[in-house]
């Protein structure tokens, strides 16, 4: 009944999470292309209103004008909308997620003791550390650097060793598909804090100003937009590590570290030829390319780097008896039901049938044997972290006897 109550929490939070999620990135994409879509007003009563650029758009059968003041309003509306629940309901329902499926079971989902042997309690501690470290390394960079000469470059390149430290740290220390995505959780963390610490108390700030009849300080503006924008480069690196976690083959290599900071590399590089694309087009120029092109080159890299290494045909020479014959011949059930029995039947029986999957009965092995394939073999996903220690060898063997025909126990 647990394991039953946690699948329901595990897909209703992740419903959540999904929805609120796509409100939030679809916000924070469109006002990215609205402020990068920008052009100077030309009729005179918007200029006279102090607005600073506007956009036209056809949306849904209508038209739309959108207008920006760079500062302020001379006179606050009376109906404000605010962007900042979209944020927060992403946070909060992604950590509920990562409670639930690593935190509260951090002896199956956060911990490979082959990697590092320790306690889950110490794991979840560690694990929360990563989300706090980096929101406090990643501000103190903005604080230091931001607001100087050329500070957003410097902003960028301290950010990224930063995150590649991370990266390779979580991955020498977690299992690899939680690695992955605590790594995505401490991005997303820092992109939420932006909006609770900065965005939203600037704006505040800006209003405050308006109604004591203050000058408004524009610097609150332009701290809200820095973090505005890093936050729209963190999401396509966000998301990719996010999704990781359904592909063992990428989580599960000895240099999974290099991927997860390569495939993270190509989604901001992406990210950025989109942004500049707005800019680009609203003043006329050429719309840079070549930063997708090297992101997509990047992920090609990745794709080639991580494929199988194909199993060597067997020779002539190999069906007569030589060693390497039975690397290549088909193997026994009764040696794939030994591997189930020791690697699988644990999660996988007739009490604890997890994802309604039963492996103790040769009958139910023979009638998932593509899931079998599929998860020990392809995607390397099962058993989850190898808690059960399965060894390439017995991978292997599954691969040989569903390649030969899934063939049952011998009359």
């Amino acid at each position: 009944m647990e394991a039953y109550l946690l699948d329901w929490a595990n897909l209703l939070l992740r419903w959540a999470h999904v929805i609120v999620a796509i409100a939030w990135i679809g916000s924070s994409f469109y006002f990215v292309f609205l402020d990068n879509s920008l052009t100077p007003p030309e009729a005179p009563d918007l200029k006279a209103k102090g607005v600073d650029g506007e956009l036209w758009a056809v949306h849904g059968g209508g038209f739309y004008n959108p207008q920006k003041y760079m500062v302020a309003p001379q006179q606050l509306p009376k109906n404000l909308h605010w962007f900042y629940w979209e944020s927060y309901s992403t946070w909060l329902t992604g950590f509920a997620l990562f409670t639930v499926l690593y935190l509260y079971q951090a002896s199956t989902f956060l911990i490979d003791k082959n990697l590092y042997d320790w306690s889950p309690a110490a794991a979840v501690v560690c694990a929360l550390g990563f989300l706090v470290v980096f929101w406090l390394a990643y501000d103190a960079v903005c604080r230091l650097f931001g607001q100087r000469a050329g500070g957003d470059r410097i902003v960028g390149i301290s950010v990224t060793l930063i995150v590649v430290l991370a990266s390779w740290l979580a991955c020498q220390l977690f299992a690899g598909r939680a690695a992955f995505l605590l790594v995505g959780a401490m991005m997303a963390t820092a992109m939420s804090a932006n909006v609770f610490f900065w965005i939203i108390p600037g704006q505040r700030t800006v209003l405050a100003q308006m109604k004591a009849g203050q000058p408004v300080d524009p610097v609150h503006g332009q701290r809200a937009k820095q973090r505005s924008v890093h936050n729209t480069y963190f999401t396509l690196p966000v998301l990719i590590a996010m999704l990781s976690n359904h592909y063992g083959w990428l989580t599960g290599g000895p240099y999974n570290w290099v991927t997860l900071v390569a495939v993270m590399l190509a989604g901001a590089l992406i990210r950025h030829a989109f942004v500049a694309r707005h800019k680009a087009l609203t003043l006329g120029k050429r719309v840079p390319w070549e930063y997708a092109v090297v992101g997509t080159v990047v992920l090609v890299g990745v794709m080639v780097a991580l494929k199988p290494t194909p199993l060597p045909a067997p020779s002539a020479s190999a069906s007569a008896g030589p060693p390497g014959a039975a690397a290549n011949a088909p193997a026994a059930f009764t040696d794939v039901q030994a591997v189930m029995q020791q690697r699988c039947v644990l999660c996988h029986n007739a009490q604890v049938a997890n994802k309604n999957v039963a492996l103790h009965e040769p009958a139910l092995i023979l009638a998932q044997a593509q899931s079998i394939y599929q998860q020990t073999v392809v995607l390397k996903a099962m058993p989850m972290n190898n808690a059960t220690q399965i060894t390439e060898a017995e991978r292997l063997l599954v691969k040989r006897w569903f390649e030969a025909g899934a063939k049952g126990p011998a009359p």
